[in-house]
């Protein structure tokens, strides 16, 4: 079920994408431990990415926005 729902999220982005609404999918990750499945897409919006969600028949407890942060910026980092 997980394939196919990770399969349905690539399709609802790719679909967006081709509407002029650019969402990629980048990766989803299954934590079995958790029994939880983290997906990352970046879009323009965190609105996007409900859609694409939606879309993709998938209910997450939350999304959310992140941001990358390069080895540089982090606490420790390199100059």
């Amino acid at each position: 079920e997980l394939g196919a729902a990770v399969d349905r999220l690539r399709r609802a982005t790719e679909s967006l994408t081709a509407e002029g609404t650019r969402v990629r999918h980048l990766r989803s990750t299954f934590l079995p431990n958790d029994e939880l499945c983290l997906h990352l897409l970046e879009a323009d919006s965190v609105a996007l990415v409900s859609e694409a969600s939606r879309r993709a028949a998938i209910e997450p407890a939350r999304v959310v926005q992140a941001l990358p942060v390069a080895p540089s910026d982090a606490p420790g980092g390199a100059p």
